[in-house]
């Protein structure tokens, strides 16, 4: 199975329509979607996906207390934490557990977060933590929209960050080693 997992949409709904348009030509039929904007999901609803979702730290939402701000699932075979944040945040509710304390201690195989709006994927408690960077049609930062496809059929799994706009691999992940963009092998972290 092959999901996406997409973060930072932040209203952008011209951007998340392009990613179901791509989806779709994909036969992807399920995404994570992991906050900010939480409402920016029910447009992937209504185009057929399925999402499982967790909300932004500016998000009303992420105050509701029946509305889980982490989450811990399982997607195609894999134990997977969704958080917006990969670290504790102001906005935490009290019921809040440190992203890294939930990873350590339920060792998820893959930990996904967003926030930073920079795509990543490292090795960090154990599991694969990845970001899929953010949907914005621009950002301060210089990084262009960006979202993940996860394998799961693969053994080890497999990740790979695409650029929105072109579909260009921005980032992979595959037999223990990081490929970023056009460059060379480079040890996993």
């Amino acid at each position: 199975m092959i999901f996406a997992v997409v973060s930072d949409t932040h209203g952008h709904g011209d951007n998340v329509d392009r990613l179901a348009e791509r989806l779709t030509r994909a036969g992807v039929r399920r995404v994570v979607h992991l906050g900010d904007d939480y409402d920016d999901a029910e447009s992937l609803m209504a185009a057929g996906f399925e999402v499982v979702r967790v909300p932004g730290v500016f998000s009303d939402y992420y105050r509701a207390p029946e509305i889980p701000n982490r989450l811990l699932c399982e997607i195609g075979g894999l134990t997977v934490l969704l958080t917006h944040t990969d670290a504790p945040h102001k906005n935490d509710t009290p019921d809040d557990e440190d992203p890294a304390v939930i990873a350590s201690r339920e060792k998820p195989d893959l930990v996904l977060f967003g926030h930073t709006h920079l795509p990543a994927v490292e090795t960090r408690e154990g599991g694969l933590w990845v970001n899929p960077g953010h949907l914005k049609s621009e950002d301060k930062k210089g990084v262009p929209p960006s979202y993940a496809l996860i394998d799961t059929d693969a053994r080890p799994f497999g990740v790979r960050i695409l650029a929105l706009d072109d579909g260009r691999v921005l980032m992979e992940r595959r037999l223990g080693t990081i490929l970023p963009a056009g460059g060379n092998d480079k040890e996993g972290s």
